[in-house]
């Protein structure tokens, strides 16, 4: 790419971000309507009407998202009148209300200002938004150049969230080191913003396993501490400043791997995606990822880390056995996420895998 322009993420984070809202958006108009899942809207509502009360930024109304990222919902909005008279939209919830949110503003041309209410992905920082269809099924990322104008990141609200969704969050904030740095090895014409974003990746694990396991532990009790804002970090604002850089070229060569590759392997049996959360399953694709590219040390801190906070380690933790591992790597070895990597990804490199995970359960030591 030649003559690139990369734009990166505007953030607050802390306790009472929500009192930065007319310094930050009221360059861009007086009328913001916001935009939010119907729980969402209730964490946030008062806190929300509070901080713009005897401000130049009015509130204007709350409106349901619709339900799913899908095109349709877009569409629904734009053809609203409270969104069409709006200056900014304010979108505020989890990953699917953001990216509506996010396309829609692209679509109307209208700043978009996001206020995520767990912690458990990087749309709230991301210039991409993950559409499905109007039926939940996956249809396509929506790429635009700019991510939205300011992310408000209050860790009171989300530390009132339930759990499971930082839980999640770690398992899939993780797998963007171990993705990127295999994807990309070996590669010495590595472009700058790709190379920027492996390394920026680190970021996405050190963090993780130090401050992780307490973060969830304040999580379950409430109290948003210095380490479940660390951790809320590594999930929303790292893994989404290393992704812009990976996805620079709108390309997922860097920005996956082996991990989603299993995960939407797993995908095969409906139940994944109706019983599990998606970074849950991610974190256990990562095991394999790591048995398969033989970093057997890595491999055993986390396993270990996934056992002291809960995350799957085997396949019966998600509700399959062993003989259902075929249609996993038949499906596994065809997504695209597993097409860059240093060496062809085989079906018999995951039997292997899936087999010395299968030992290492029994005996904790990987058969040869």
């Amino acid at each position: 790419m030649e003559n690139y322009t990369i734009s990166l993420p505007s953030y607050s984070i802390g306790k009472d971000v929500y009192s930065k809202i007319e310094k930050i958006c009221s360059p861009y108009g007086t009328k913001a309507v916001v935009i939010g899942g119907h729980k969402a809207i209730v964490s946030a509502k008062e806190s929300l009407l509070s901080a713009v009360k005897d401000s130049s930024v009015e509130i204007t109304g709350f409106l349901w998202y619709g339900g799913e990222s899908c095109y349709e919902n877009v569409q629904m909005l734009m053809d609203t009148d409270t969104v069409k008279s709006a200056d900014m939209l304010f979108a505020v919830g989890g990953g699917k209300v953001l990216d509506t949110v996010k396309c829609l503003g692209v679509k109307v041309s209208k700043p978009v200002f996001t206020f995520p209410t767990i912690a458990s992905n990087c749309s709230p920082v991301t210039c991409v938004s993950i559409m499905y269809t109007k039926e939940g099924v996956f249809k396509e990322p929506f790429f635009f150049e700019k991510p939205p104008v300011h992310a408000f990141i209050n860790t009171d609200i989300m530390a009132k969230a339930p759990y499971k969704y930082i839980w999640a969050g770690m398992g899939d904030t993780y797998a963007k080191y171990f993705e990127s740095t295999v994807s990309s090895r070996g590669e010495e014409t590595l472009v700058h913003y790709h190379r920027l974003g492996v390394v920026i990746s680190s970021m996405c694990l050190e963090p993780i396993l130090k401050y992780g396991k307490k973060a969830l532990e304040d999580n379950k009790k409430g109290v948003a501490s210095y380490e479940f804002e660390q951790t809320v970090l590594s999930i929303a604002i790292t893994t989404g400043i290393a992704s812009i850089f990976l996805t620079a070229e709108h390309i997922i060569d860097y920005n996956t791997g082996l991990a989603h590759g299993i995960f939407y392997g797993l995908t095969s049996f409906p139940h994944i995606e109706e019983n599990h959360l998606h970074g849950e399953v991610v974190g256990f694709g990562v095991l394999v990822l790591l048995l398969v590219d033989k970093q057997y040390e890595m491999f055993k801190k986390m396993y270990d880390f996934n056992v002291s906070v809960g995350l799957p380690v085997s396949v019966s933790d998600l509700e399959l056995t062993d003989e259902d591992m075929p249609t996993v790597i038949e499906k596994a070895v065809k997504m695209p996420d597993t097409d860059h990597n240093p060496y062809e990804i085989t079906k018999e490199m995951l039997r292997s895998a899936f087999e010395k995970l299968s030992g290492y359960n029994k005996t904790k030591e990987i058969p040869d």
